[in-house]
């Protein structure tokens, strides 16, 4: 008998990522998916008031971004006030998963590192993943 994977129903999905090229590909591919980008941004500047603005379902944050805080620093910010947040780090820093492994903030977190290149398939099965973790 083969099992298939339940998929989401629409997500709002925030996503965060410095390369303009990469969040629309990223932004397209959700939205073919059904899934509403409700915010994306070059900088995790405004993280918080956009995520309060938004109330996304999940967030796909690259780890170097441009501006005052990274995308470690973005989802610490948020993890700290809305702990359930799932959270997709997406980052060609190959470093940044043992990184994130080793700190103890994140340890109970539904976080998960995807290293650059990815395929989107790999963020929709993650997506999947992290929703179905999150209920």
């Amino acid at each position: 008998m083969v099992t298939q994977i339940e998929k989401p129903k629409k997500l709002k999905i925030m996503i965060i990522e410095d390369e303009e090229d990469i969040l629309i590909l990223y932004r397209d591919f959700l939205n073919v998916l059904g899934h509403e980008i409700v915010c994306n941004s070059l900088d995790a500047n405004n993280i918080m008031s956009d995520f309060e603005k938004y109330s996304p379902d999940i967030c796909l944050i690259d780890y170097k971004i441009p501006g005052h805080k990274s995308g470690k620093d973005a989802a610490i910010e948020i993890l700290t006030k809305y702990p359930l947040t799932p959270i997709i780090f997406i980052t060609a820093y190959d470093q940044f998963e043992k990184e994130i492994a080793d700190n103890t903030f994140f340890k109970d977190k539904n976080t998960r590192v995807l290293i650059k290149p990815v395929r989107l398939t790999e963020i929709e099965k993650v997506i999947i993943d992290l929703i179905a973790k999150k209920r």
